[in-house]
Formats: structure tokens, sequence, C-alpha cells
């Protein structure tokens, strides 16, 4: 098992900016595709970006693509999500993910990632 801890959460004027992290814990970190989901109340689990062991492979989901950015630096076995331009639909908890058996490319749905962090917290205000 990874443990993954995420912070950098909270509220934040439409429009702002926001960087999560994900401290990782475990001895093949660099191994592992990372990705970042969000969770809004009522609804279910998205994705919104991966990244691949390598970091030469990233995935953004569209509501998100050319406002957030997804990086890791393995020698910290830390995953980040830089936010930018928060909008109103952004709230959510933001989880990230490990998978520990990628295969090529990155997975994109929750049933593929093995470990979870308990999330953080993400508010947009108006």
């Amino acid at each position: 098992q990874v443990q993954l801890v995420e912070s950098g959460g909270g509220l934040v004027q439409a429009g702002g900016s926001l960087r999560l992290s994900c401290a990782a814990s475990g001895r093949t970190f660099s191994r592992y595709s990372m990705g970042w989901f969000r969770q809004a109340p009522g609804k279910a689990r998205e994705i919104v970006a991966a990244v691949s062991w390598s970091g030469g492979t990233s995935y953004y989901a569209d509501s998100v693509k050319g406002r957030f950015t997804i990086s890791r630096d393995n020698a910290k076995n830390t995953v980040y999500l830089q936010m930018t331009n928060l909008k109103p639909e952004d709230p959510a908890v933001y989880y990230c993910a490990a998978d520990r058996y990628p295969r090529v490319g990155v997975t994109r749905s929750p049933e593929g990632y093995d470990d979870w962090g308990q999330g953080t917290q993400v508010t947009v205000s108006s």
C-alpha cells in the first residue's frame, strides 16, 4: 500500500490559483502513474489529470485543459496539481491516487487506481 497525503486546498476567489500537493510514501513511487480526481457533493468522482511514471504522458479532463497542470517530482515522492483560473464549477474534494501497476499510457477511471489520499477541499468563491 502507498500512503498519500494531499495538501494545499482551501478557499480561493474565482480566477485565482491554487497548488495542490500529494506526498507519497512508498518504495517505488517513481514506477507509479499518478492521478488527480475530484468529487463534488452528489456527484461521482471524476478524473482531473493524470501523469505517467516517467512524466512523459499526461491527461487532462476537457474542463480543466489550459488551466490545470499536473507534474511530479519523483525525487521527492510528490505529485502536484497547479490550478489557475479557478471557476465556480471547480469546487470539490480533490484526491490524488496512485496506480501501482501502470501499463502504457495513463488510466482514466478511478477503478484503475490502487491507493487514494484522504482528499483536500477546494472552494471557489464568486
